[in-house]
């Protein structure tokens, strides 16, 4: 249940972050949004029971730089090239590294969870799917954005690096409360800020998109919270493929909110990820 929790908070807080990104550069709005729920989780965090610990805050930490580290090179593989290839190879990363992870850690879901988990990396990928429209032209100006070696590198790059933070998170155990979330908002801020200010994009959004940035910021805080105790009592392999379904919350909400069509394999892609959720909960 912690891990949809999860899945709904990344799904919403990809769309709402995507609204704003249509505004101002993306790279401005987690300039706000990072250092706005590392303030969340500080404020929360003394009122939720757990120790501060050495090894759970450098798993935090960790998990904040391999997160601040792919949204980078995610947004620059976007820039560069078609979402089409980029977003679904990503999402297929994110959701199969940690399966693998978790196998070699020594995990043995059942029949059903294994089922489960093949659906659920198929409903990643068609989810993630969109098909190149006149729109692409238009975002990237008139030019055509091509899969080229260093779009790949990047965005390889980027899905090992979410991955490596979901494994971060799983890895920091329980009896921390949320400090070690707090470690993770702070280095993934401090890499974002470095970022920005060594690109010039080091400048904060006003009115509606700052709000909309506080609104990603607590989101950001929902899903990490939700999923560091979803692993707290799951495996590694079952909790992270069902987190890395959230693209389909955010299609959905792009197809009510904003009127957008979706295409027959992402539609398809949501019926599959129904379906996996339905076999993993079953196993």
């Amino acid at each position: 249940m912690l891990a949809l929790v999860a899945a709904f908070g990344y799904g919403v807080s990809d769309f709402v972050g995507g609204v704003a990104s249509r505004r101002v550069a993306a790279l401005r709005v987690v300039i706000v949004s990072y250092p706005f729920s590392l303030l969340l989780v500080l404020l929360i965090a003394p009122f939720v029971s757990g120790s501060i610990s050495l090894e759970p805050i450098l798993w935090g930490l960790a998990s904040g730089v391999a997160g601040g580290v792919a949204v980078w090179w995610f947004y620059v593989a976007l820039a560069s090239g078609p979402m089409s290839v980029v977003s679904p190879l990503t999402a297929v990363l994110v959701a199969g590294i940690p399966v693998v992870a978790g196998f070699a850690l020594g995990e043995r879901p059942g029949v059903l969870a294994f089922a489960g988990i093949a659906l659920a990396l198929i409903a990643v990928v068609l989810v993630s799917k969109e098909s190149p429209d006149k729109a692409a032209g238009e975002v990237a100006g008139g030019r055509e954005l091509k899969f080229t070696r260093t779009v790949a590198w990047l965005t390889v790059g980027s899905g090992v690096t979410f991955a490596v933070a979901f494994i971060c998170l799983h890895q920091i155990g329980d009896g921390s409360g949320l400090w070690p979330l707090a470690a993770s908002r702070a280095s993934a801020t401090a890499v974002v800020w470095c970022v920005a200010l060594a690109s010039g994009h080091f400048s904060a959004p006003h009115g509606s998109v700052l709000k909309l940035c506080a609104f990603v910021g607590t989101l950001d805080v929902v899903a990490n919270a939700a999923l560091l105790y979803a692993y707290q009592g799951g495996l590694l392999s079952l909790v992270s493929v069902i987190a890395s379904l959230y693209p389909a919350a955010t299609v959905m909400l792009a197809m009510v909110m904003l009127g957008e069509r979706v295409s027959r394999l992402q539609q398809a892609g949501m019926v599959l990820a129904l379906g996996a959720v339905g076999l993993i909960a079953l196993a």
